[in-house]
């Protein structure tokens, strides 16, 4: 089962990589935003789909989070830079679907090494698809460009 779902992920973010968004598009109803609206999630690794580089892991989890905000906006924590932006998404099934990000409009400090933040704001907008799997939200990039791991931030009481 796990398999099967994992390459319906991957398949899902190839066909999904060939489309492009148009500048004409209509605006997302309320309802694209109601399976990821209202999370916070932060980064566990990053995997490459190639062996050779395999993955990597942040130095501290909290220094990359997501806020999937009910208006359509997301805002991401990238080390010690900020970003906002459009995001929307569309249910396939009840553990995934369809998911777009930015363009994000981010801040340009330099972080201390070992920082991934710069290069995890560009992999955000070649995001194409999720899957929920085990609590985990795992994106697929366009092109076979790797999957971004993510685990759920609990709500702060």
């Amino acid at each position: 089962m796990k398999i099967f779902l994992w390459g319906s992920a991957i398949s899902l973010a190839c066909t999904l990589a060939a489309c492009q968004h148009s500048a004409n598009a209509p605006e997302p109803s309320e309802a694209s935003f109601l399976g990821l609206s209202g999370t916070v999630w932060r980064l566990v690794e990053v995997k490459s789909m190639d062996d050779a580089l395999g993955s990597i892991r942040p130095d501290n989890a909290e220094k990359y989070t997501l806020t999937f905000n009910a208006d359509g906006t997301i805002a991401a924590r990238l080390d010690c830079n900020r970003g906002v932006g459009p995001w929307r998404n569309e249910i396939v099934e009840p553990s995934g679907g369809s998911l777009e990000i930015g363009p994000l409009a981010v801040t340009r400090a330099l972080c201390p090494p070992p920082s991934i933040g710069e290069a995890l704001a560009g992999q955000l907008g070649d995001v194409r698809a999720f899957i929920i799997e085990d609590g985990r939200m795992h994106m697929a990039l366009a092109a076979n460009g790797g999957i971004l791991v993510w685990e759920p931030v609990a709500p702060q009481q």
